[in-house]
């Protein structure tokens, strides 16, 4: 699709939602727009002499300018809610959008060149003129630089005096994106008759501000942003302050609102809605919540649980830190697309609206859990990230790391019903270990050098920055013990609000308040092993000789590596729970701790806090296998999952057998908690997308339906009748077991799906199968019928108002076995229309999950390369690669990797096929035998 239909058409409908997520700075009153340029007259030039100089940075901007304050002029031209008497083809109704900016600066450093950002902006009219003196200064050249620094370079006639401050003002034109980054639209439709409404929204984070305006968009000049937005009348404009002073009517089409100054902040951080979305306030003490939505799905309720929840994890979170949040509003707002599920913009918070909103009888329950736990990152954000800010992108996992971190608290706090903190934590965990076992993943935190262009800073925003940056805190946390650590960030954000940071800072911090408790360890020398160096280590115990050594864990058992940590090991005898005991890098230890007497054995890392692995001796891995087949509750619950998914990734780096991890399955027929279960079956799950085009696939699939039939009949009286229980995490277990059951040909689970889809294919029918069964029906339904029941989901797709319910068919779809119906399901994903843009790279992966689309959708994207770049990224080709285990994929792979000069996510990939292939070909013969004894 290219950039202009997409945005005609989108512009073409209506609706405004003018969203600029992270903008930098936006606007001057629209009413004294005239009046600012008349009273700009120049004056005589400054007689001070020029200073001397050098170049700025390759890619980043020089410090001798300061950025304090900013006043922007913003005002998109195009219609909302156009019906069909409109003529949309009016020349009124543009892609373009116009402004203004002046920005107030400090200089630090005498220069005669202004450094700032801009990109794909035509930016005009600059005027120069310091604040003390009013003087003007001319400015002799103005260049863009069309690189990947998107400098825009001003020099000027006379420099800037070093202690002055100044003002820069400065015109611009730019269009709006066909894509999802910076400045774009989108539509939907609501309404009998249906209209389709507009929603105009910018997604800034992390270097997409300039391309709104010209700006200096780096996290650490911060400054505050007064903004004035012009916009159609019968809309409503919202952004980060408070609305200073109502509207203001420039003429029938038009009105202007103007905003409070912010609190200083980052550019990425700006937001300003323009839309007719109507709100649903939440109670609070202080702050005014409102959380907008769609006309319809507000008066239907639908934002009533995130506005509910809103209010209550703000409330734990200022109770938490000591500091309140620092304004007195906030508003949500839930967006037909938006890049990213949520975007965190100081007092006006964005997201997807399939991840806001609740539909009471047709969104699941455990859609809940996900509200709560996105509002819960998006608002702790409000502290890490926004209040205390990164100095660079390097440290990205300051904000995102701290955020996820958080989550896990703040929703078993305002939800205690949930009880799934410990399973967070524990999926967080498993999640991190995964990129992080290979040889080609990163550093927690990079140098600043290594972290430059926009490239390289988008490639910060992945699994080892949310996911290893929230473990590490955790086992921080664990070190120091929770009131310690929770001091410690009480102080850090209190020292800094409004500043920002590098993690040395915080490691101060820590240290400061365990030295007042204990002051036992080097925080900083301790906490660096894990952020500086790629990869975890896994420590192997002799409960013979009470030895214990670390080395690197790899899935690539070729590649070498001397990288080692400080790493804290809790350890538990039987019943008996040991101090906290150290092993320091490139040592190995004795410990009496560690030595198992009559028969006992020795579990490290109780509770899953460190942020290793753990490998045994085999008499100790026999002891473990034994006590979890006769009493499992004797293990710590995480444990149990741990203990699985330690054993599965110590046999995919060949450090024990294959079939010790399958022993310890087991057990798993009659284990009843959620936490094992999950890490049997996405552990197991490895085996199958190595497996399900071999032999072992059949065996297999007999070991797993008799592992799992247990557990599924212990829900089939809820299940048949399309109920739930009442316990949270047995929801979810529920779900898993009709999934394992299913996937596994088990009769019953198979009958059951097709025949509650059955009835809801019959004309007039409701739905009566239950909203957090339906996602997993409709999978097995469809991948056990044919056309008919593949149009039928189709069909209710495209009909469907509910977002929840069209991500449900949407996955659905992709699990038909037909290999026809998968291809125009592929193709539809080319039509915005049918497939929104923001879900393009989600369908894509569904089918590739499916064995019969695997082939098809690495087909598909190598066809459509440039289109699913564009809209889904390139970590699309991990997903889409995730069965290749030949030397024919591989180099495949490795083609396409080279012929379209794709990144570091890329040699992942192939690392991970390498490894792929290695395994299969050394595990498939003794996993075939273990599958066939098993089952015989």
């Amino acid at each position: 699709m290219s950039k202009n239909s997409s945005v005609s058409k989108a512009f073409a409908a209506a609706f405004v939602v003018l969203t600029a997520s992270a903008i930098a700075g936006i606007v001057t009153m629209v009413i004294l727009y005239k009046t600012q340029i008349a009273t700009m007259d120049p004056t005589p030039r400054p007689t001070f002499p020029p200073t001397t100089t050098g170049l700025p940075p390759v890619t980043r901007l020089p410090k001798n300018l300061v950025p304090e304050r900013y006043k922007v002029l913003l005002w998109p031209r195009f219609y909302s809610q156009i019906l069909e008497e409109v003529n949309v083809t009016s020349p009124n109704q543009t892609v373009l959008f116009t402004g203004n900016t002046t920005v107030y600066f400090h200089c630090v450093q005498g220069t005669s060149s202004i450094y700032l950002h801009s990109q794909n902006l035509d930016v005009y009219g600059p005027v120069v003129a310091s604040t003390d003196t009013d003087e003007g200064i001319r400015v002799t050249r103005m260049e863009n630089h069309h690189d990947q620094t998107n400098f825009l370079e001003i020099e000027l006639d006379y420099a800037l005096k070093t202690g002055g401050n100044y003002s820069l003002f400065l015109s611009f034109r730019g269009e709006v994106s066909g894509g999802l980054e910076g400045l774009y639209g989108s539509s939907y439709e609501e309404g009998i008759p249906a209209h389709e409404d507009d929603t105009d929204t910018d997604s800034l984070e992390p270097t997409f501000a300039r391309r709104v305006f010209p700006c200096f968009d780096e996290p650490d000049f911060k400054a505050e942003f007064e903004v004035t937005i012009i916009h159609r009348r019968i809309t409503m404009a919202l952004a980060n302050g408070i609305n200073t002073d109502g509207t203001n009517i420039i003429d029938d089409d038009w009105k202007s609102t103007s905003f409070q100054p912010t609190p200083l902040m980052s550019t990425y951080l700006f937001a300003f809605t323009v839309s007719e979305f109507t709100p649903t306030p939440s109670s609070h003490h202080r702050v005014e919540i409102n959380t907008y939505a769609r006309p319809k799905a507000t008066a239907a309720g639908h934002a009533k649980y995130a506005a509910d929840i809103t209010g209550r994890i703000l409330d734990y979170f200022e109770r938490r830190f000591g500091i309140i949040y620092p304004q007195r509003k906030l508003d949500q707002i839930a967006l037909p697309d938006l890049i990213s599920d949520g975007m965190e913009n100081l007092g006006l918070i964005m997201y997807q609206e399939g991840e806001l909103l609740y539909e009471e009888g047709v969104s699941s329950r455990l859609d809940k859990e996900n509200i709560a736990s996105l509002i819960a990152h998006e608002l702790a954000h409000q502290w890490f990230g926004n209040l205390v800010t990164m100095k660079w992108w390097n440290d990205i996992w300051l904000n995102e790391g701290f955020a996820s971190y958080m989550t896990f608290y703040a929703v078993d706090a305002v939800e205690p019903d949930f009880k799934l903190k410990d399973v967070h934590i524990l999926n967080n965990l498993h999640s991190a270990f995964e990129a992080d076992a290979l040889a080609s993943s990163r550093p927690l935190s990079r140098s600043q050098g290594e972290v430059q262009t926009p490239s390289q800073i988008m490639q910060m925003f992945d699994t080892i920055t949310y996911c290893k940056g929230a473990a590490v805190l955790v086992m921080l946390a664990d070190i120091v013990d929770q009131p310690v650590f929770d001091k410690a960030i009480g102080r850090y954000l209190s020292d800094w609000k409004y500043k920002n940071t590098d993690q040395n800072i915080l490691w101060e911090y820590i240290q400061k308040a365990d030295d007042e408790s204990t002051g036992e360890r080097n925080i900083a020398e301790v906490m660096n092993s894990w952020t500086k160096q790629i990869g975890y280590p896994v420590i192997t115990i002799n409960t013979t000789s009470g030895e214990a050594f670390q080395k690197h864990f790899l899935f690539n058992d070729s590649a070498v590596s001397s990288l080692s940590w400080h790493i804290p090991i809790r350890a538990m005898k039987y019943t008996t729970l040991f101090r906290l005991i150290w092993l320091k890098p490139g040592e190995s230890a004795m410990k009496d701790e560690f030595v198992a007497t009559k028969g006992e054995w020795i579990l490290a890392n109780v509770n899953c806090t460190g942020y290793y692995r753990v490998n045994y001796n085999p008499e100790n891995w026999d002891r473990l296998v034994t006590q979890l087949q006769k009493d499992p509750r004797r293990i710590p619950l995480k444990n149990r999952g741990q203990l699985i998914d330690d054993a599965f990734n110590l046999a995919r780096a060949k450090l024990v057998d294959v079939t010790l991890a399958l022993n310890l399955t087991r057990f798993i027929r009659n284990e009843t908690e959620l936490i094992p279960w999950a890490a049997t079956i996405s552990n197991l799950g490895y085996f199958v997308r190595m497996f399900d085009r071999s032999e072992v696939y059949g065996p297999m699939q007999m070991y797993l339906r008799n592992q799992v039939e247990g557990l599924y009949n212990s829900f089939r009286n809820y299940t048949d009748n399309s109920t739930v229980p009442t316990d949270h995490a047995s929801q979810q277990i529920q779900i898993k077991a009709i999934d394992v059951a299913c996937s596994n040909e088990l009769p019953e689970c198979i009958e059951m799906a097709q025949h509650m889809y059955a009835d809801l294919m019959k004309i007039n029918s409701t739905n009566i199968i239950h909203p957090n069964l339906r996602s997993v029906i409709y999978c097995h339904a469809v991948a056990h019928g044919g056309k008919e029941e593949w149009e039928f989901a189709w069909g209710l797709y495209l009909r469907s108002s509910d977002v929840s319910e069209r991500d449900r068919l949407r996955q659905a779809l992709s699990c038909t076995k037909k290999i026809w119906l998968l291809s125009r399901y592929l193709d539809y994903t080319l039509d915005p229309e049918l497939i929104r843009l923001m879900e393009v790279a989600s369908s894509i992966s569904y089918v590739s999950r499916n064995v019969a689309g695997q082939a098809l959708a690495w087909n598909f994207i190598r066809a459509h390369w440039n289109y699913v770049r564009y809209v889904g990224g390139v970590r699309v080709i991990e997903e889409v690669t995730g069965r290749f285990s030949t030397q024919f994929e591989l180099e495949e792979l490795e083609r396409f990797v080279m012929d379209n000069y794709l990144g570091p996510v890329s040699y992942q990939a192939i690392e991970q096929t390498a490894v792929n292939i290695q395994w299969v070909s050394e595990n498939k013969d003794v996993i075939l035998e273990w599958f066939e004894r098993e089952t015989a």
